[in-house]
């Protein structure tokens, strides 16, 4: 129940700028994990996000591209919060946080180089 709540949570925060996906999903994925093997399966074979949380469970990181798009959508999504959502000036220091505290974090996440292959030999990207 609640790794299917964190499902649909993340799946909000993909619309909503100041709901962070990602760790919604990686602990739905955890939920999973200690409680039903097919939906954490389900999860992980996703075409939307399945390849993405099993590179970054597997501490393989994220694609280039997947970064550049994240950092744009957060971007986007926080100046857009910070400038229409509200007027408060301690709410726009709290995005701004936000805003700093993830870029850092997905800068400091390793980053898949398509083509390469991994110590098992499977191809990345």
């Amino acid at each position: 129940m609640a790794g299917t709540i964190c499902v649909a949570v993340g799946t909000i925060g993909v619309f909503l700028p100041v709901l962070p996906t990602t760790p919604f999903l990686l602990l739905a994925a955890f939920c999973y994990t200690r409680s039903s093997k097919r939906l954490y399966g389900a999860l992980l074979s996703n075409r939307l996000v399945g390849s993405y949380l099993k590179n970054y469970l597997e501490g393989r990181g994220m694609t280039r591209r997947s970064k550049l798009w994240t950092l744009g959508l957060l971007w986007l999504g926080i100046a857009l919060a910070a400038s229409v959502a509200t007027d408060e000036t301690g709410v726009r220091l709290l995005l701004v946080a936000v805003l700093v505290g993830v870029t850092i974090h997905i800068l400091t996440v390793g980053t898949i180089r398509p083509g390469v292959r991994t110590p098992n030999g499977a191809r990345e990207g």
